[in-house]
């Protein structure tokens, strides 16, 4: 099983479910303004051909209406909508969030974990960012064409990639098929997917060879897009949030959510604990997976699984590391960071100043 080819997707920020996603967190940054560690948000969003609905449930949020509204629309033309079908400032606007379930703030008043789940955490030393490469690169290609949209005027905000690399011996090797849609102004298909792939070879490199085969726009054509092309949630992009689907996910999304949700901060956390792992030679490659559950603080089981010393990861682990909840937002500043919308785009991991991604014990 070392020669094989592995495919990963990513979609930018103006793709349907990532403007979900944005808003979502947006109204958890928001939420966290204050550091307030009682303050819960868990917030899920709908878009769809000008409309965006806003739901779920809150505690000690302390932002008015007014204040949601204009987050929503701000956020909306930060991504670059001004488009006839979906529109920042024309669009309708619902909000249905309510307090917080007084039976749930049971469990984590006292920083229990705030549900049940497992979240899996991973790193390997195969790119500089300790990502897998498929993934790395379909999140490099879509970054550098957000880019190249900001200097164009007939480039929008939605846009997709997926990318195919030829592992030989373990090792990425080479680009074997590179898919990217992306959307444009009518009569500019050319014109966008020759921009494309000139983002895209600059990102892939040496990957890019004679037998490399593209697929650029494969309909022929991407006027129609983002929410007024195709509804939106928040949520539904978790494979894309995490490592594309090379290392598990444990199935909980992260946006929208404040970080006494376990799904968020201990995915987080493995994330850290994995690439840490993996920065400090322990292993080329490692896997850890949490469990929780919901009111309990401490993790119900922890896996490793690495080509290191499993055991002697898992005793480090549990000797030096506080994996409650409290533990986890302590370590990682997870309620005094206040940029999570910036950072739920283009994967959660990766190249990112953010403290789940920092190196060192």
């Amino acid at each position: 099983m070392n020669n094989y080819i592995f495919t990963s997707e990513s979609v930018s920020n103006g793709h349907p479910d990532k403007v979900a996603d944005q808003i979502s967190d947006a109204l958890v940054d928001a939420g966290l303004k204050n550091g307030d560690h009682t303050t819960r948000v868990a917030i899920e969003t709908l878009v769809t051909t000008n409309m965006v609905t806003v739901a779920g449930e809150v505690k000690n949020f302390n932002v008015t209406k007014a204040a949601i509204e204009h987050i929503v629309r701000n956020k909306v033309k930060e991504i670059g909508y001004e488009q006839e079908g979906f529109h920042w400032n024309t669009l309708k606007f619902y909000n249905e969030i309510h307090s917080q379930s007084a039976d749930i703030a049971l469990g984590t008043d006292d920083f229990g974990a705030g549900d049940q789940g497992i979240m899996f955490g991973y790193a390997t030393n195969e790119t500089a960012a300790y990502m897998p490469a498929p993934i790395y690169y379909a999140h490099g290609i879509l970054e550098a064409l957000n880019g190249v949209r900001k200097t164009v005027d007939f480039l929008g905000p939605d846009a997709k990639s997926q990318v195919s690399i030829q592992y030989e011996g373990g090792i990425p090797k080479r680009a074997d098929q590179v898919v990217i849609s992306t959307q444009h102004a009518e009569g500019k298909n050319e014109l966008a997917t020759a921009l494309a792939k000139q983002a895209a070879v600059a990102v892939l490199g040496d990957l890019v060879d004679e037998n490399t085969k593209w697929h650029l726009n494969p309909t022929g054509n991407f006027v129609i897009g983002g929410p007024d092309g195709d509804a939106g949630v928040t949520g539904r992009k978790i494979i894309v949030d995490t490592y594309g689907g090379f290392a598990p996910h444990g199935g909980g999304a992260f946006s929208g959510k404040d970080p006494t949700k376990v799904d968020r901060s201990a995915a987080y956390m493995a994330r850290w604990l994995a690439k840490n792992v993996v920065a400090d030679d322990m292993a080329d490659w490692c896997q850890i997976q949490l469990s929780y559950a919901i009111g309990v603080k401490e993790p119900t089981s922890i896996y490793i699984d690495s080509n290191g010393h499993n055991k002697s990861i898992e005793k480090f682990i549990r000797s030096e590391i506080d994996l409650t909840p409290k533990g986890i937002i302590d370590k990682l500043d997870l309620f005094t960071f206040n940029e999570y919308s910036k950072n739920c785009v283009y994967g959660h991991f990766g190249n990112k100043d953010v403290p789940w991604e920092r190196i060192g014990w």
